[in-house]
């Protein structure tokens, strides 16, 4: 049976704007196991993003548990926080937010280097993970030297390169063309299934959550729909 990496357990989540209340989500409850790709999907508006960001720990629940690889995070401080997502958990975003003076190389090595690691043992991981994603002739290419579907595949390699058993994403193929984000998706994929990744991923594209392992649907903060795809 696969273990559990990511547990959101009646989530809840609300802000004042002036004097008025805005419940953002409402009892909202997921699991993502290990290898597994879970799609999340629903309208504008509808609390995908917050509960990412919860998911994240960049963001406290008003209510609720976060488990992530059998770690209560709930009433966690910053520092574990901050260790945590460091140390089990990917970020992949719409935009690459790649550094643009530094090669392919040199921005997925930097989370490694943050984490203390040789560098030797750094760029051999690097190199390693880029020719898996496809890239091993592009390392010495600046962001402005690879196409758009390029530059996502290095921050898909940046966020796997520390060995996290999560990866959050929102809207990762989101700025790629159709062809170049089935391409990336399927990238993705693989990558989830082969090293064992649970991914949880925000997207409007309903036809790449048909791919996903299950898809959860939020509506006005609620989970109103969980199936397999």
């Amino acid at each position: 049976m696969s273990k559990v990496v990511l547990s959101l357990d009646n989530i809840s989540k609300s802000f004042y704007q002036g004097k008025t209340r805005l419940v953002v989500l409402k009892n909202a409850s997921l699991e993502v196991k290990e290898g597994e790709v879970v799609g999340l999907i629903g309208p504008s508006g509808s609390g995908k993003s917050t509960l990412l960001q919860v998911a994240g720990l960049l963001d406290n629940a008003g209510s609720g548990e976060v488990i992530i690889d059998g770690v209560n995070c709930t009433h966690a401080d910053d520092k574990m926080r901050t260790k945590m997502r460091r140390d089990h958990i990917g970020f992949v975003y719409q935009m690459h937010h790649l550094l643009p003076e530094f090669t392919a190389l040199e921005n997925v090595l930097m989370p490694q280097l943050i984490s203390k690691r040789s560098t030797k043992e750094s760029e051999n991981n690097a190199k390693e993970i880029l020719r898996f994603l496809g890239l091993g002739a592009r390392v010495k290419h600046r962001p402005s030297q690879l196409s758009g579907g390029e530059q996502q595949r290095v921050a898909i390699a940046r966020a796997i390169v520390n060995k996290p058993s999560l990866i959050l994403a929102d809207e990762p193929t989101g700025n790629l063309d159709p062809e170049t984000s089935d391409i990336v998706f399927d990238l993705m994929l693989k990558t989830a299934r082969s090293i064992g990744l649970a991914m949880l991923i925000v997207t409007h594209n309903h036809e790449l959550a048909k791919k996903m392992d299950k898809v959860v649907t939020l509506k006005d903060g609620m989970v109103v729909k969980a199936k397999k795809s």
